[in-house]
């Protein structure tokens, strides 16, 4: 049994608003909101199906049905007041919003301004940024409608949800729809199709922001609501699918509602289920240590682009291919789309900071940056460890990033250590000083320092010993650092590889980044510096677990002459095996 009620609410202008509503059915809550010109009511086969397991509310949009009109210069954000207000007063939460046509618009409107109250978003048969074609024709349509002498005639409407003439099967939703227009209130019409007609790109640049759950769903025979907008939206927001129902037109809901139930009812259990954690899910591929490229191209008028990426592999011997990722949403997609080559050039661990250089937004990154054209004609930048410059082979779209294949035209490597990135920060596995700049968040970078397997420790609070440690690795002249540590100490060493990278569990969380590495001299004995042979540490005396942890690893893996470098936390992390220097030259393949 349907329940008809509704909402009073204040709007913008201070006027009082009402929102009227059709309920029925029990369970997770789900919110209708239909077109221009029609009601409710126009989800009744939907409010039958869906409220055997749901919650269904379906509203009368402003202007329509016994809500009240909209404000005169009506906007998007006046239509998901009146969405706020009713879900605040009917105290719904996690809300299945669905929106068709205008209510589309109003619903991705309500999304993206009030995320936190929905579990989904779908928007039905929405307009997107229309060809020039699509813009003339609403164009010619508004000025039909504003002009006062004009009578209203709902053919063409009917024809263009239809089609011409109207299929036989679809003869009595035909009827369902006229009916209502003919019952609409020209007022609320009026204002209500004004704001659709110039709405269709009001959403462009804030998809990408879209941060629930999201179905773009129209028909494969929608002329205005075609499947390519519904393509377009899907590809801006992240995490979102696009589904285009076969045979269908605009009023899909009233031609094909079983079907457009049982999508509905997939896509709210998909969105139910154990909620994603997008956040944890980058922090937990943030544990992969990577290297770290820039990307470069030439664009159409010769003008350089670039960009930081760690999203670079090997595909293939023969032929040569390597492939990049790139995020939809970044402004040089379009430009790495259509080029015919590009550059991978992989950084050096001195080049951090043209790795920052190259992520930001600066308009003048190869001006500040040494670079020469490669064989393909990409930018290749000066003193990279490697680079690959590659002609275009295959774009393939993969969720809310494309993968650019290239065929490698032609590559060079050079003997310097390559830079590395791990939990969002730079590290190094072959050391220089003035490689590693530690930004944001608490850092600590220490050094295990070995000779003769002995390991060098300092004089710690309370009769504890730790390894030399800093803030940062810095300069000698830095006290914090760890460089300005050993400076003051009179320990000379030669840092080497990476040894172990982690994360404090408790706070106030820190990022360890321990190297291994040679004395160059052995220091005088003082209080201040201990040289302990590997089975007389007293590990009783380390600070803590993690630290006695990551040095019995070190003894063991001196012993075998066989290095890793543990990732993870503090408790829990792998190692990732290094090749041992080999003490003969490499076989070459034959």
């Amino acid at each position: 049994m349907s329940e008809r009620g509704a909402i009073s609410y204040q709007d913008r202008t201070g006027a009082l608003a009402r929102a009227a509503f059709v309920r029925s059915g029990r369970g997770a809550p789900v919110l209708l909101v239909h077109g221009v010109g029609m009601q409710a009511s126009v989800w009744a086969d939907q409010i039958e199906e869906l409220s055997k397991r749901h919650d269904v509310v379906a509203v009368d949009m402003l202007g329509h049905g016994g809500s009240s009109l909209p404000p005169a210069d009506a906007r998007l954000s006046d239509y998901a007041d009146a969405l706020l207000a009713l879900i605040d007063g009917l105290g719904l939460r996690n809300v299945h919003l669905v929106g068709h046509s205008m209510g589309a618009l109003v619903s991705l409107e309500f999304a993206l301004s009030h995320p936190s109250r929905l579990a989904s978003v779908t928007a039905m048969n929405a307009t997107f940024c229309r060809t020039s074609a699509q813009r003339e024709a609403i164009a010619q349509r508004l000025a039909a409608l504003e002009d006062a002498s004009a009578s209203t005639a709902w053919a063409a409407t009917i024809t263009r949800w239809f089609g011409d003439p109207v299929p036989a099967s679809w003869s009595h939703a035909a009827a369902t729809v006229h009916a209502l227009l003919d019952a609409v209130d020209p007022v609320g019409y009026a204002r209500t199709y004004r704001l659709f007609a110039t709405s269709d790109a009001a959403h462009r640049d804030r998809l990408a922001g879209l941060s629930v759950p999201a179905l773009f769903i129209t028909g494969e025979g929608d002329p205005n609501s075609t499947p390519e907008m519904s393509l377009a939206m899907a590809r801006l927001a992240p995490g979102s699918r696009a589904e285009i129902v076969p045979g269908e037109r605009h009023m899909m809901s009233l031609t094909a509602p079983s079907e457009i139930s049982r999508r509905l009812l997939a896509f709210f259990a998909q969105a139910e289920a154990a909620p994603f954690d997008k956040g944890d899910f980058r922090k937990a591929l943030g544990s992969f240590l990577t290297g770290v490229t820039v990307v470069a191209t030439l664009q159409e008028d010769g003008e350089p682009r670039g960009f930081t990426a760690n999203s670079f592999t090997s595909v293939s011997l023969d032929p040569p291919l390597v492939l990049v990722c790139i995020a939809k949403t970044a402004s040089s997609c379009p430009v790495f789309s259509k080029a015919g080559h590009f550059s991978v050039n992989i950084l050096a661990e001195s080049q951090a900071d043209i790795s920052n250089l190259f992520a930001t937004r600066s308009a003048d990154k190869f001006a500040r940056t040494a670079w020469r054209k490669g064989p393909a004609g990409s930018p290749i930048l000066n003193d990279v460890a490697a680079w690959f410059d590659c002609r275009q082979h295959e774009l393939i779209e993969a969720g809310d990033h494309v993968i650019l294949i290239g065929e490698v035209m032609g590559f060079d490597h050079a003997p310097a250590n390559p830079l590395g990135y791990c939990r969002g920060t730079h590290v190094a596995f072959g050391l220089s000083l003035d490689s590693f700049s530690a930004k944001g968040g608490r850092m600590r970078v220490g050094a295990i320092l070995e000779h003769e397997h002995a390991i060098l420790f300092v004089a710690g609070e309370g009769g504890r010993l730790d390894l030399p440690e800093g803030a940062s690795l810095g300069a000698g002249g830095d006290p914090a650092s760890l460089s300005g540590r050993m400076n003051h100490l009179g320990i000379k060493a030669d840092l080497g590889f990476l040894f172990a990278v982690f994360e404090d569990r408790e706070p106030p969380s820190a990022t360890s980044i321990y190297y291994r590495g040679r004395l160059l001299q052995v220091p005088e004995p003082s209080g201040a510096v201990h040289l302990v042979p590997f089975d007389e540490i007293p590990w009783e005396r380390l600070r803590d677990e993690a630290i006695r942890s990551m040095l019995r690893r070190y003894v063991r893996e001196r012993s075998e002459d066989s290095f890793g470098v543990y990732i993870g936390d503090t408790e829990s992390g792998t190692v990732q095996p290094l090749a041992k220097s080999p003490t003969k030259p490499l076989a070459q393949p034959v």
